[in-house]
């Protein structure tokens, strides 16, 4: 990588700790600019990429998938600022956010060893994970029907990814990072299903989601950087 794009993580980064800080004041208006500008920034890297990375293709579903990510990061922080809506507004991010998921997948997949068992894999996690959310908070249908497909494509993806990284013959930098990155998404998206849904929301935990969530789309946007 070179100097503009690690001057771009660094502004990224604190343009990200401003949006949270700004979020706690609820300044949402705010707070919604800040984090529009900061997913503007991966989504820059993941472009900037195109031609490094895994290959063309590859990296193209990657990067659309990063806009994606934008979309639905200014969606979900638009519910605060038109809260009568704020329900439909969220799960038109999650939808954003899903879209992203499955490029990501699809990019993903010619470079899984494993497909079959992956899938498998990440489909109990899943569900394991969707019993254990369903039986211990309260969660409304429309979020459990979303819940499903989005909880389901976003770990299906993680492992997935952990294939490509750690077993598969033609592993390679770029897959290790985006593997990490996607550890870290999912484990932000799991941190922010407990913040929201458990009845108890804490600053902490709403500060441990949103960076790991964007370290974790940072690291997908710079594999595209690192060898095949």
């Amino acid at each position: 990588m070179n100097t503009l794009v690690y001057a771009l993580i660094a502004a990224g980064f604190i343009i990200q700790a401003c949006f949270i800080a700004v979020e706690h004041k609820k300044k949402y208006v705010a707070a919604d600019i800040l984090k529009g500008t900061a997913s503007l920034i991966f989504v820059i890297i993941g472009f900037m990429g195109l031609k490094k990375g895994f290959n063309p293709e590859t990296n193209t579903k990657i990067a659309i998938g990063l806009l994606f990510g934008m979309i639905g990061d200014i969606l979900l922080n638009l519910r605060f600022v038109f809260e009568k809506i704020g329900q439909k507004i969220f799960l038109t991010g999650i939808v954003a956010f899903l879209i992203g998921h499955i490029l990501y997948l699809v990019a993903l997949i010619p470079h899984c060893s494993h497909l079959a068992a992956s899938v498998i894999i990440g489909a109990l996690l899943a569900a394991a994970l969707l019993t254990y959310i369903f039986k211990t908070m309260e969660v409304k249908m429309a979020f459990k029907i979303f819940g499903i497909f989005y909880l389901g494509a976003v770990i299906i993806m993680t492992v997935i990814a952990l294939d490509a990284a750690f077993f598969s013959g033609s592993s390679s930098t770029a897959a290790v990072i985006y593997a990490i990155g996607a550890v870290l998404f999912t484990l932000s998206d799991i941190v922010l299903i407990f913040n929201t849904f458990s009845g108890v929301t804490r600053f902490s935990l709403r500060i441990t989601n949103l960076t790991l969530y964007y370290i974790g789309q940072i690291l997908v946007a710079a594999s595209l950087f690192f060898s095949r």
